[in-house]
């Protein structure tokens, strides 16, 4: 049967090295999970995969979108199910890997089928976010749709305009279409987690934050400056460093602020794998331990 090698666990942990040694081991391609590297002016700040690296192994859902696409992991699903379905007919296995826990959730076990916004709907709630702001977005839900109030994160645009476009365009609450059912796949999925302890995490993630920095993430910033305000780059590493382009924070302060939140969102990304009993936990340097499981799984 067809195998879903999904590799994961939190930023900074070994993830890209481990998923191109393993391609190459099984001679195949990697599908990419990762929501923001599927943008082509991002490399730096997501730490998107070199093109040694690209030479290395082909990678697919890697800079194929440009900062003002719309792209939703409803969307990443389907075109990810098409893309395996061919993959599928020249290869055994497959790699799939990334931190984007949504989107790692929408191959494995699918999202609910909620339906596509229409542009007008769509158009109607970015003015009115734009007039009234999130906090009055955030007490509208509230009224609309007190369950999702209670779940999502308040602080996040993304996911309260889209309830709130569900609500304006079927006239339905956002909760009634999340079945949270998972859906079978016509593959077999081995999800492997890497995991270090969080010192030595943490540490690994200071020093790649001053590597992006060496490597040109301000230069990076400062091109996609004017687009500040798209969603695409609503993201760690971006939104610090716009807050010293914009005077109110210097630069070591805006570094520093990158090395916390990215601290903040490996320990998210945790608590999110840690819920899923399938996943099989092992240091990224276990690799013979990882070999030997592969090979007994397949």
């Amino acid at each position: 049967m067809h195998t879903l090698i999904v590799l994961i666990g939190p930023t900074g942990v070994g993830k890209t090295e481990l998923s191109l040694r393993l391609a190459e081991h099984f001679r195949t391609c990697i599908v990419s999970a990762d929501s923001r590297q599927l943008y082509a002016d991002l490399k730096i700040g997501t730490a998107a995969p070199t093109p040694e690296q690209l030479q290395r192994v082909p990678h697919h859902f890697v800079g194929t979108l440009r900062l003002t696409d719309y792209y939703s992991a409803a969307q990443y699903e389907a075109e990810v199910l098409k893309l395996l379905e061919k993959l599928f007919t020249e290869h055994d296995t497959v790699v799939l890997t990334g931190g984007s826990m949504m989107y790692v959730d929408a191959i494995c076990k699918g999202i609910d089928d909620i339906p596509t916004v229409d542009a007008e709907t769509r158009q109607l709630m970015l003015q009115k976010y734009e007039a009234e702001g999130l906090e009055n977005l955030c007490a509208e839900l509230k009224l609309l749709d007190p369950d999702y109030y209670k779940q999502v994160d308040l602080k996040n645009p993304k996911r309260v305009i889209h309830a709130l476009e569900i609500c304006y365009m079927t006239g339905k609450t956002y909760t009634s279409f999340r079945t949270n059912s998972p859906k079978e796949r016509p593959f077999r999925i081995l999800k492997i987690g890497l995991t270090r302890d969080r010192e030595e995490l943490y540490d690994r993630i200071n020093r790649r934050v001053d590597l992006m920095v060496e490597e040109g993430l301000v230069e990076e910033a400062r091109q996609v400056y004017s687009y500040r305000a798209l969603n695409s780059l609503n993201t760690v590493g971006y939104k610090e460093i716009f807050k010293y382009l914009d005077g109110e924070w210097t630069l070591p302060f805006a570094i520093e602020k990158i090395k916390q939140n990215s601290r903040i969102y490996s320990r998210k990304q945790m608590t999110w794998f840690k819920r899923d009993g399938e996943i099989r936990w092992f240091h990224p340097e276990q690799e013979a331990e990882i070999w030997a499981y592969c090979q007994n799984s397949l």
